[in-house]
């Protein structure tokens, strides 16, 4: 079962990036709101096949509705710096301490909710893949990231590279409707110093959140028996 959750999880995410690419390409103004609904289901997809058979899924979500606010409050309350956002460095910490699925789900939704403050559209979608995919790979690393800071605050400065990187293409392909790697580069390079600004900030927060947030989603584990981790594939059981 768990080799079936982990075909259906990738699965779910390469039709995740085919619906929010070709999505974004083709609606442009029309029909958003259903694109973001659809991209929003998918996002959930992988983590209702995570709660197969556990007890305490209540507890769970609201864990998991806790990290999903702060992520989207720490985008508030930096609105004013644009590219300077705590909220990648928070979707990494619930992937490396809730797992994978969890930290897929966060990232995706805390870009749809905090949306509706920052505004939707064509670019909602991306932004959803982007931190969903963030969080995902900070799951699937996250034996080594806790074992080794310096890795962690590296891949928080990978990350900001990864989140720029799929904005610009969808810069890109909105701009001309196709993919041009001359057109790619150009926005690339135009958006340098907002990159170097996620890179910066990813830093940043990783050094100030990562001992307080993976403190207390510990002790909630402990207390409560949440997300608990198989120690054989180092994934949730």
């Amino acid at each position: 079962m768990t080799q079936y959750k982990k075909h259906i999880t990738a699965a779910v995410i390469i039709l995740l990036t085919l619906v929010a690419i070709l999505g974004g390409i083709l609606l442009r103004e029309k029909s958003l709101a259903w694109l973001t609904l659809c991209i929003t289901v998918l996002s959930m997809l992988p983590l209702f096949f995570s709660f197969e058979r556990k007890k305490n899924k209540s507890g769970e979500i609201a864990v998991l509705a806790v990290m999903i606010a702060i992520a989207v409050a720490g985008r508030f309350l930096f609105a004013f710096l644009p590219g300077f956002k705590p909220i990648t460095a928070i979707v990494i910490l619930t992937g490396i301490s809730l797992g994978k699925e969890q930290g897929f789900a966060v990232g995706a939704l805390s870009a749809v909710v905090s949306n509706f403050y920052f505004g939707q559209g064509p670019w909602t979608p991306f932004q959803m893949l982007a931190w969903g995919l963030i969080g995902f790979l900070a799951g699937i690393f996250a034996t080594s990231l806790q074992k080794y800071r310096w890795l962690l605050y590296l891949s928080g400065m990978i990350a900001g590279g990864l989140f720029s990187a799929i904005m610009d293409l969808w810069s890109t392909l909105w701009l001309g409707g196709t993919f041009s790697l001359s057109r790619y580069l150009a926005v690339t390079a135009t958006s340098l110093p907002t990159t170097l600004g996620y890179v910066l900030s990813n830093l940043i927060f990783l050094i100030l959140l990562t001992r307080p947030i993976l403190q207390k989603l510990d002790r909630i584990k402990t207390k409560y028996g949440l997300f608990k981790i198989s120690k054989k594939e180092g994934t949730q059981s």
